[in-house]
C-alpha cells in the first residue's frame, strides 16, 4: 500500500500541475508568490495523500486546496502590510515630535520599505519593537555581535538610501529612539 502512495502523487502532480499553476498565477500578484502557493498546495497534497480523489476530482480537491492556500497567503499579505502601516505610523511618532527635525515621513517610509527584507527587520525590531542588542540576538538566534554588524550596516545602507531620495535630517534626528539606546 505504501508503495503506490508516491506513485499515485506523483500522476496526480504531473496531471495537475500546470492548472495549478495557472489558477496560482492568475491570483497572484508576482511568480514567486504564485511558485509559493503551488509549492504549498503539493505539499499538503503530499500529507495528504491518501485523501486524494481518484481521477479528475483530484485536480478539483487540489482547486479547493490551493484556494485555502491562497487565502493563508493573502491573510500573510495583509498582516505584512498592517504591520508596514504601523512600522510608518511609529517612524512618524519617532521624528513627528520635533517640528523642525526636516524629515519628509512619506518619503521615509517609501525608503524604508526599498530595503532588503532583513534589513528592515533588524530596523524593526530596534524601532518598533523597542528591542536592544542582546534581545534581537536571541529573536534571530544569532550573535550579539552579529546584531551589532546587522545593525550598523542596515543603518549605513538606509541613510545611503535617504541621502539618494534626498532626505535630509537635522543633527538631533535618529532612527534609534533616544529613550531605548544602543
Amino acid at each position: 500500500m505504501d508503495d503506490e502512495r508516491p506513485a499515485r502523487f506523483e500522476a496526480v502532480y504531473h496531471h495537475a500541475y500546470g492548472k495549478i499553476t495557472a489558477y496560482a498565477v492568475r491570483r497572484c500578484d508576482s511568480p514567486q508568490d504564485a511558485a509559493d502557493v503551488v509549492a504549498e498546495t503539493f505539499t499538503v497534497a503530499w500529507r495528504r495523500v491518501d485523501e486524494l480523489p481518484e481521477g479528475d476530482a483530484a485536480t478539483l480537491w487540489l482547486y479547493g486546496v490551493a484556494r485555502k492556500v491562497l487565502a493563508n497567503h493573502y491573510r500573510g499579505d495583509n498582516r505584512r502590510r498592517a504591520r508596514t502601516a504601523e512600522l510608518d505610523a511609529e517612524m512618524a511618532d519617532l521624528y513627528g515630535a520635533s517640528p523642525d527635525s526636516g524629515v519628509e515621513l512619506e518619503a521615509i517610509g517609501q525608503v524604508f520599505r526599498t530595503l532588503s527584507d532583513d534589513d528592515r527587520e533588524v530596523l524593526s525590531l530596534v524601532a518598533w519593537e523597542g528591542l536592544d542588542r542582546e534581545e534581537i540576538a536571541t529573536a534571530l538566534g544569532v550573535s550579539r555581535n552579529a546584531v551589532r554588524i546587522r545593525l550598523h550596516r542596515a543603518r549605513r545602507r538606509f541613510s545611503r538610501a535617504l541621502a539618494e531620495a534626498r532626505v535630509h535630517f537635522t543633527s538631533e534626528s535618529r532612527f534609534v529612539p533616544a529613550e531605548r539606546p544602543l
